[in-house]
């Protein structure tokens, strides 16, 4: 079950709401978003592989399987405007040691609808795990499946919450061709599904790939990925 936490001051209203983090990528694709109005929604991980935090336009998602009061208490003592908080490094790094996670980086968050028919870009799909690429999808998604274009791979897989996410890779001689727009152009038209894409800001050539392909940016999202020890460290004087 999960729970919504007003963070303004004075606002602790919570309400129960009846929503998985399926659910709201589901709705999230379709253009339906959580209401602006402030709260945070706390939702168990969808796998005990994906855990993290999801920032939509005034509201955030997190989704780990810890007590929802540390979550609230934690973000209330953030010092940060409320709603910035879910994604400000001192939370993060709270979360992290309260869960014994790492995290990367803080993606853009873009999705596209599926397109008919076969892709304009010739492709061939791979096979092996040979490729760095797709090695480093089949660590953090399943069902990966691969293609190889002429300077360049495009990647699909079930990512956060079974959800269908995209990668690709340009090789550095044919970049700043449009390889990578077509890349990620033709992986609309080999999904069936929405079709997820995280991308770091910084990297605005990748976004502006992306986004000339049709995908549309729908939030942040901040991963936090298994330790080697998964060791829990207690930060609340309450344990």
């Amino acid at each position: 079950m999960s729970a919504s936490v007003g963070l303004p001051v004075g606002g602790d209203s919570r309400s129960t709401v009846a929503e998985t983090l399926r659910d709201i990528l589901d709705a999230a694709a379709r253009g339906v978003f959580p209401p602006p109005d402030g709260r945070t929604t706390v939702v168990p991980q969808p796998s005990p592989r994906d855990a993290g935090v999801l920032s939509f336009t005034a509201h955030s998602v997190v989704f780990v399987d810890e007590d929802p009061e540390w979550v609230y208490d934690t973000l209330r003592a953030t010092p940060s405007d409320p709603l910035a908080a879910s994604m400000n490094s001192r939370f993060l790094t709270a979360l992290m040691d309260r869960t014994g996670r790492e995290q990367e980086t803080i993606d853009m968050l873009l999705v596209a609808g599926p397109l008919p028919g076969r892709p304009d870009l010739p492709l061939t799909e791979l096979t092996g795990p040979d490729h760095s690429r797709v090695a480093y999808a089949r660590n953090r998604r399943d069902e990966v499946r691969a293609w190889a274009a002429d300077g360049g791979v495009v990647v699909l897989g079930r990512g956060v919450a079974g959800r269908l996410e995209v990668s690709v890779e340009v090789d550095e001689g044919v970049r700043q061709r449009g390889l990578g727009r077509a890349l990620v152009t033709a992986a609309r038209h080999l999904a069936g599904e929405p079709l997820w894409a995280q991308v770091a800001p910084g990297n605005a050539r990748s976004v502006r790939a992306f986004q000339a392909a049709g995908y549309v940016a729908v939030g942040a999202e901040a991963l936090l990925l298994k330790s080697e020890t998964q060791r829990k460290t207690p930060v609340c004087p309450s344990e």
